[in-house]
């Protein structure tokens, strides 16, 4: 008998914690791993544009990947386009490694143009919510003004 409570007690708390995050970020009071918005702008546009963009806040795109030519390579057909950039403030990087090695993990800053359906869209991972696995305020403070910049260097360019 308390097998079977205790068994639907749990159930109702996954639930019940379930359905109040999706409520909180139906709100707007939880965030989301990304940010990504949708651009009027070709997928070779938006990358030129991103990039230079990018530099007004002295970040370098120090790599891109097309996904879509290397898979091709490979023998492999992706029907959507995927421009991947990995981005780099060599100034910030070299603050938060030294604050902790475990940083290096999140690096370089990942920034990726993409189609979706006829739609070009630019996105990025939040490095507020990657360094929230850190758990370092001081880190959690550079992350924010870090993805600060880079949102607002996306923003710019729609």
């Amino acid at each position: 008998m308390y097998g079977g409570f205790l068994v639907w007690h749990n159930v109702y708390d996954t639930y019940s914690g379930l359905f109040k995050e999706v409520s909180l970020l139906m709100k707007g009071e939880m965030s989301m791993f990304h940010y990504t918005v949708e651009v009027s702008k070709s997928l070779k546009e938006t990358v030129s544009a991103l990039e230079a963009s990018l530099k007004n806040e002295k970040f370098g795109v120090l790599w891109s990947l097309n996904m879509k030519e290397t898979l091709a390579g490979k023998g492999l057909e992706l029907n959507e386009d995927y421009i991947i950039l990995e981005v780099c403030n060599p100034n910030e990087a070299k603050k938060v490694l030294e604050k902790s090695p475990l940083v290096s993990y999140f690096l370089p800053c990942k920034i990726v143009v993409y189609s979706d359906n006829g739609t070009t869209k630019v996105g990025l991972p939040r490095p507020t919510e990657l360094i929230k696995m850190v758990d370092d305020e001081e880190l959690e403070t550079i992350a924010a003004d870090i993805e600060k910049r880079l949102i607002g260097s996306i923003d710019s360019i729609k």
